[in-house]
């Protein structure tokens, strides 16, 4: 008796992400909201609203301008004015300058940096969140 091989299709899922790659170059500047795909670059200038399903980077010259900047990583190098979320982790460079508030697991602000306003890091705990809750409740 002779056995023969099924071939084995086998799809790899690309991560788009890691793919897809947005870049605003210096010297453009977009004015509107923006929603990318994957990662962003901003080496230009944006004045508006910026979301990202992967993570950003304001390169040193780069500038946000707007109500809201949220992606998975945020890294800056450059100006951000706008308050920012970021789903794991937020960096400011020493030649960086954030001016708004901040919601990140976790917030790095090198030596030299700039940051002005208020900041929120950490994942909000489950005691915390049910003593909010007891709060709430009784009044």
């Amino acid at each position: 008796m002779v056995f023969k091989a099924k071939a084995v299709r086998e799809e790899k899922r690309v991560d788009m992400q890691n793919v897809a790659m947005t870049f605003i170059s210096k010297g453009s500047e977009v004015k509107g909201d923006i929603q990318a795909a994957g990662n962003l670059r901003v080496d230009g200038v944006i004045r508006g609203n910026v979301r990202a399903e992967g993570d950003i980077e304001v390169s040193l010259g780069g500038v946000i301008e707007g109500k809201d900047v949220r992606a998975r990583n945020i890294v800056i190098h450059g100006l951000v004015k706008a308050t920012l979320t970021a789903e794991e982790q937020l960096r400011i460079h020493s030649q960086g300058e954030v001016q708004g508030d901040v919601t990140a697991q976790a917030l790095d602000i090198e030596s030299g940096a700039r940051f002005v306003g208020h900041s929120n890091t950490g994942k909000p705990s489950a005691d915390i969140l049910a003593i909010d809750n007891t709060v709430k409740k009784e009044k």
